[in-house]
């Protein structure tokens, strides 16, 4: 979990921005925060549209389990020699996908301060460069260079780019990589980052794009979950969210497995993941609906399943739920029924596993051949499966481990990288495998291959590769034919897009209504409905959104709109299609904050502390609903005679807390608080700001001011000396720096009861400085012992 900065942060709307219409004087319409930036793009030249997006447009390839129907490709592979065609120094742990005769290729350059995420497009012949695209880390936990650890997905109708990078920013790019809109998750939906650094890929199905995250956001998806987030590819706008899973002890680590689409025996588009809380689990992709979940094992499963008939295919490598064996490969029965349980979807019974058997795979993803199955297993070995009853075939030892890194099926052979960096082309047959060819490349290999037009690329740690025939003669497959969903029935609910908002006073936002059946396809538009606030019945905090429904259906924050968080409700009162239940009306519903502008501040008088804490024997009041990630992880109570921000202590996996209270794109400001740490001689607790996607610390333990963004990104400290029991004061202002894209961060920290003095503490300036970025504040509670104290928060804009 978000190991610097906690799993915090805010969660839901999307867009934002904008200013008051100062010649018609209405309030702003609501505007995507982190749009697109003219100088996004470094375009060495201008590249051709894509007209046919055709290719491999995604991590696991057009039938989604790592397989393609081409044929004609290369049964031997030496570096320099035959078959290889060209190599580039780009660092990548994922997959590169192909259009055309243009190659995506997310990867990494770079060191320390210097390390980048790059989407570069590359001319599949030779490997040139066409045009990159940089992007930075921010306030991620990623250690060790584990970066790119994922892959861009294209859009088979536009031929538009969908990116997750490292600091869980969702990037939609054109071909050209023009940025057309981007949304920062962890500021805005409280997506959480790990060490590990392995984020996945989106998945785009019809209108929507899809992403699997752990996040805490805010309400009722407050407490940590990993959720899936659609939002509409065209616009960007939040379509729905999932929390198909539970909470810890089973989510103990994040996982990147990637939703597989597929059609279900009841006529419903869903798609199935595995996520971090030991589940297999089925959502419906248009809803949001969590159909079922298969509870498997505790900790994340990250491999990605494969779709065979009836059956769900799953490995994974962490302990199992029914014996002290880590590691499985199940087969799970899709049309099988849940049971309701008190969280996440229904849940199936032992029943529903149609066969296991006891292969580990930690997060490489299985390969799915006619009724084989092929993966590569933690020990190092190359395993064939038989589909249908789970049975072993066969083990080919190929390293002595395996991570992350998966096999290409294609042409009859098998390409399959290791963790070492060996690289093998294989024959399979039902009694083993022939090694064909094996080369020794520069690095070590985390991701998988993948294959178009007669070529075929893999990624190290070191270099990208291209191999196949140079006469390029490829036979490539027909287009995949998808079976056609059937027509919708009667209309059971609205789908309200965005489904939830993000406002700041002065603004206003309208929605598209959709008419869904049953089954979650579409009936149509709905051109008439009545809109209102709405509190759901099992909301805990019963609170509406500072903002009214105007006659025009537009959701408006008055210019005085205060901080808030509630939900809404449309109400049809004109349908495209008949009603599933005539008696009943047909409703959505969507929720939203309103979000203080720039100044504004909080010194928690107005709470009254009326909750008595189950613990502590205090009384206490819940922080700000529209803050992500606040209140299962901060409480409000008296100290020293004066109400304050309190870090919580009953919940182990959030003993590091950040929580946003600021629009994403806020910029050129100042945050200042008054602090306080708990500790003793031997421990301590950490306390820090957030301003513009850096954190300045005053670290107990070390007895020093910290800034940091990423740890190993940019990491400067000098001496301070904290005590723990005393109050200080501590300013961060960030503004432009005076060398193009730098910024300059200065800081300074005192003790309360003494004047501010006049230097800063700490001046930096960030070479690739992040320009925006939400406030926010952060607390270090080391194993819940001593806890952190916020009061006075206050934010200004910079002169």
């Amino acid at each position: 979990m978000n190991n610097r900065i906690g799993m915090a942060v805010l969660g839901m709307a999307l867009a934002l921005g904008g200013c008051t219409n100062q010649q018609s004087g209405k309030p702003a319409k609501m505007t995507q925060h982190g749009g697109a930036s003219s100088k996004a793009a470094m375009a060495v030249k201008e590249a051709p549209k894509v007209i046919t997006p055709q290719g491999w447009l995604n991590w696991r390839g057009p039938e989604q389990a790592g397989v393609s129907r081409e044929t004609h490709l290369p049964d031997t592979w030496q570096l320099g020699g035959e078959n290889d065609l060209w190599s580039i120094d780009l660092s990548g742990r994922g997959t590169p996908v192909m259009v055309g005769d243009r190659v995506y290729a997310w990867g990494y350059r770079g060191k320390t301060e210097a390390l980048r995420e790059w989407l570069t497009c590359l001319e599949a012949n030779t490997g040139k460069t066409i045009w990159e695209v940089p992007f930075d880390d921010f306030l991620s936990d990623v250690i060790y260079d584990r970066y790119a650890i994922g892959a861009p997905t294209v859009d088979p109708h536009s031929g538009n780019l969908f990116l997750l990078t490292a600091p869980r920013e969702l990037v939609s790019l054109t071909p050209e990589g023009k940025v057309r809109w981007r949304h920062s998750l962890m500021e805005a939906f409280g997506a959480g980052t790990y060490p590990n650094g392995r984020v996945g890929a989106p998945v785009v199905d019809g209108d929507i794009v899809i992403v699997n995250v752990i996040s805490t956001n805010w309400g009722a998806e407050g407490p940590p979950r990993n959720r899936f987030y659609a939002f509409d590819k065209d616009t960007g706008k939040p379509m729905w969210s999932a929390t198909p899973g539970v909470g810890p002890p089973f989510l103990k680590d994040s996982s990147f497995s990637t939703p597989v689409m597929a059609n279900d025996a009841q006529g419903r588009r869903v798609f199935y993941c595995g996520i971090g809380s030991g589940a297999v689990v089925c959502v419906n992709a248009n809803t949001g609906e969590s159909i079922w979940r298969m509870q498997l094992a505790v900790g994340g499963l990250n491999s990605s399943v494969v779709v065979y008939g009836d059956k769900v295919i799953a490995i994974h490598g962490v302990q199992n739920l029914d014996s002290t064996h880590v590691g499985g490969m199940v087969a799970i029965n899709r049309n099988a029924t849940g049971k309701k349980t008190d969280g996440g979807a229904p849940t199936l019974g032992k029943d529903a596993i149609v066969w296991k058997n006891d292969l580990e795979a930690f997060s490489s993803s299985p390969v799915l051949v006619g009724n084989r199955v092929y993966v590569t297993v933690r020990t190092g070995e190359l395993c064939c499966v038989d589909a249908d009853t789970g049975k072993v075939l066969w083990k080919k030892k190929l390293a002595s481990d395996q991570i992350h890194a998966s096999p290409l099926w294609a042409d009859g052979k098998l390409y399959v990288p290791m963790n070492n960096g060996s690289f093998y082309i294989l024959k399979p047959s039902d009694e083993g495998c022939e090694v064909l060819s094996k080369v020794q490349l520069d690095g070590n290999c985390l991701g998988a291959p993948s294959v178009w037009n007669g070529k075929v690329y893999v990624f190290t740690t070191n270099k990208l590769y291209c191999f196949g025939y140079k006469d390029n003669h490829a036979h490539l497959p027909p287009p995949m034919k998808h079976p056609a969903m059937p027509k919708p029935g009667k209309v059971a609910e609205l789908r309200i897009v965005p489904s939830e908002v993000m406002l700041q006073p002065g603004e206003s936002v309208d929605f598209h209504v959709t008419a869904l059946d049953q089954n979650g396809l579409s009936a149509g538009p709905v051109t008439a409905s009545q809109w209102s606030k709405w509190i759901p019945p099992t909301a805990k905090v019963k609170a509406e959104m500072d903002a009214e429904f105007n006659i025009h259906n537009e959701l408006v924050a008055d210019k005085d709109a205060e901080p808030s968080a509630g939900a809404f409700r449309a109400m049809a009162t004109e349908l495209p299609a008949e009603p599933a239940d005539p008696s009943k009306p047909v409703v959505g519903t969507g929720r939203g904050r309103v979000l203080a502008k720039v100044p504004f501040s909080e010194n928690f008088d107005e709470f009254k502390l009326t909750v008595d804490h189950p613990g502590d024997g205090v009384k206490f009041a819940y922080p700000p609903l529209a803050w992500i990630g606040a209140r299962f992880k901060w409480d409000i109570r008296e100290i020293d005679g004066s109400n304050v921000i309190a870090k919580t202590l009953d919940n182990l996996i959030l003993q590091r807390a950040s929580t946003f209270i600021g629009h994403p794109d806020s910029t050129n400001y100042t945050i200042s608080a008054d602090v306080m740490t708990a500790g003793n001689r031997r421990m301590s607790s950490d306390v820090g700001l957030i301003n513009q996607r850096y954190l300045v610390t005053l670290k107990g333990n070390h007895g020093e001011l910290e800034l940091t963004s990423n740890y190993e990104r940019l990491h400067k400290t000098v001496p301070f000396a904290v005590k723990p029991g005393k109050w200080y004061t501590l300013k961060v202002r960030v503004e432009a720096g005076a060398e193009p894209d730098s910024t300059l961060i200065r800081i300074k920290a005192w003790l309360r009861d003494e004047a501010e003095p006049e230097a800063w503490t700490l001046e930096y300036t960030h070479a690739h400085g992040h320009h925006q970025g939400s406030p926010g504040f952060f607390g270090f509670a080391p194993q819940n012992r001593f806890a952190v104290y916020i009061d006075n928060i206050n934010v200004q804009p910079n002169n």
